[in-house]
């Protein structure tokens, strides 16, 4: 159990964070020693560590050799690894939360300008069937703010396109209701009257979006064709699916959403996790102090 929650871990940090692959190498070789460590100890699930097993490992140095600096970055990666922990809900409480690490600035999530958003969706213009399939998955990401992973496992019989809404499986196997607009519903039905059924060969596929064979697509392929977008596009700075989850939030933020509402449409268990967008947003509420506070 240990090392399949640190495999999908990995996988989260490169596919859905959009960390570079230095960044996350860096996180999985201090998790690697933690982990052995904790086999050493015949710990086999994460519900299991405690916070001491934690302060051993670090203070594991007979020599005294190992920089202050090395055991900060290490308790960095074992915090972020029981954040993600915890959003996955495999762990109830975060351990590591009242452990005192090194003090960081805010990192706030990337996102995409609308300009930037419209010329990432005006990269696929062709009419293969690929194309309009592409063309749609980038429309579905930033419409409803579905992670990577929530849109590979999306259902045919979970778009509802008379009311314009559809029914994602998020994390944990959750469900909820998120709504699209007409610009994605255009793109998804020219997917299906054009696309789908030359993908869907046995005419038995479940998923909305295939590949090429007709089989479920990867979070890896997901990840491709984003990237395939942003370098048509000509957009400067490296861009992964997340980023359009991240616009998505930031842009109905921008527009004047209830952060509640965005909440709800993103799948976020606490509202502490969407609070981010309000750092992003602080433009919005500087202007909104200026324009209404009787002594600004």
């Amino acid at each position: 159990m240990l090392r399949e929650c640190f495999n999908d871990f990995i996988g989260h940090l490169r596919l859905e964070r959009g960390l570079s692959l230095r960044t996350a190498k860096a996180y999985g070789s201090d998790m690697e020693l933690f982990i052995r460590y904790l086999e050493s100890l015949h710990i086999d699930e994460w519900e299991e560590v405690r916070r001491d097993d934690i302060a051993d490992f670090l203070e594991a140095d007979p020599d005294h050799r190992m920089e202050p600096t090395t055991i900060a970055r290490r308790l960095v990666s074992i915090k972020v690894f029981f954040r993600y922990l915890v959003e996955e809900q495999i762990v109830k409480y975060d351990i590591t939360d009242i452990m005192e690490g090194p003090r960081k600035r805010l990192q706030l999530p990337s996102f995409l300008t609308e300009q930037e958003v419209d010329r990432l969706i005006a990269a696929f213009t062709g009419n293969d069937i690929l194309t309009i399939r592409n063309r749609a998955i980038i429309e579905v990401l930033y419409a409803s703010g579905l992670r990577a992973s929530e849109i590979t496992r999306l259902r045919l019989d979970k778009v509802e396109f008379n009311e314009n809404y559809l029914r994602v499986i998020g994390k944990r196997d959750k469900e909820r209701v998120v709504p699209f607009g007409r610009e994605a519903s255009g793109c998804m039905t020219a997917y299906l009257q054009e696309a789908r059924p030359k993908l869907d060969k046995s005419g038995r596929a479940l998923e909305f979006f295939l590949s090429r064979t007709g089989k479920a697509l990867t979070r890896e392929r997901i990840w491709m064709i984003v990237t395939e977008a942003a370098r048509i596009a000509g957009i400067d700075k490296e861009i992964y699916p997340h980023m359009l989850r991240h616009s998505f939030a930031t842009h109905l933020l921008s527009h004047g959403a209830d952060l509640r509402v965005i909440q709800e449409m993103l799948g976020h268990a606490d509202i502490s996790t969407t609070q981010i967008y309000t750092h992003m947003d602080s433009s919005r509420f500087a202007n909104a102090h200026q324009q209404f506070h009787p002594r600004a």
